[in-house]
C-alpha cells in the first residue's frame, strides 16, 4: 500500500510542482551551470542506483557524506535549498521509479562503509531508501551511522500508514535540520 502511496505522492509531485522544479532548475543553472546533481547510492538490498537532487555545492567540490564536506563549498542558493529541503524534489523521479520511497532510510554512498555495516547487521537495506524517515525528522545524520542505523531499524519495524504520513508531514512542516555540513 505504500507503494501505491508513493507512485501517487511522487507522480502528483512532479506534475503540480513542475513550476517549481523548473524555476529552481534555471536559478541552479544560473548558480552553477549544473542544476542537478547526481551521484551512485545504496539502494535496496544494496544494489546501487542513480540519486538525483538539486545541486547545492559547487562543482568541485568532492563526493563526499554531507558531513564532511566543506560549508565553503555550499553556493548561497544550496543553503536556501537545503535549509528549505527543496534540494530533494528531484528524488521524487527515484521515488516514482521505485528506487526510492518517500520514507526511508536515507541513501548513503558505497565508501560509508561502517554505516553500510551496521544498516546491513539491522537488515535496513530490505526496504527501499527514502526521502525522509524518523532519524531525519530528529536530526540525526549520516556523522553517527551506528545510531542512525539502530534508527533506521526501529523506524521500519513500526512503518505503517499512519507513521508514513506522519514523517512526511513532520519533514513538509519542518522537523529536522537536513544534513549537517562540517563548519557551517
Amino acid at each position: 500500500m505504500i507503494r501505491v502511496f508513493d507512485v501517487v505522492i511522487s507522480l502528483g509531485g512532479l506534475i503540480f510542482g513542475s513550476p517549481v522544479l523548473f524555476l529552481l532548475w534555471v536559478l541552479g543553472w544560473l548558480d552553477t551551470k549544473s542544476p542537478l546533481f547526481r551521484q551512485e547510492r545504496v539502494g535496496r538490498h544494496q544494489k546501487p542506483f542513480t540519486l538525483a537532487k538539486f545541486r547545492t555545492m559547487r562543482l568541485d567540490t568532492a563526493h563526499v557524506a554531507s558531513h564532511l564536506a566543506d560549508a565553503s563549498a555550499v553556493t548561497p542558493l544550496g543553503r536556501f535549498l537545503r535549509r528549505t529541503k527543496l534540494d530533494e524534489l528531484p528524488q521524487l523521479w527515484n521515488v516514482l521509479k521505485g528506487e526510492m520511497s518517500l520514507v526511508g532510510p536515507r541513501p548513503c554512498l558505497f565508501n560509508q562503509t561502517e554505516l553500510i555495516e551496521e544498516r546491513a547487521a539491522r537488515g535496513v537495506f530490505a526496504a527501499r531508501p527514502g526521502i525522509t524517515g524518523l532519524a531525519q525528522i530528529h536530526g540525526i545524520d549520516m556523522s553517527t551511522p551506528r545510531l542512525l542505523a539502530e534508527t533506521d531499524a526501529q523506524m521500519l519495524k513500526g512503518l505503517g500508514l499512519a507513521a508514513y504520513f506522519t514523517y512526511i508531514i513532520k519533514t513538509v512542516t519542518g522537523a529536522g535540520r537536513g544534513d549537517r555540513i562540517r563548519g557551517a
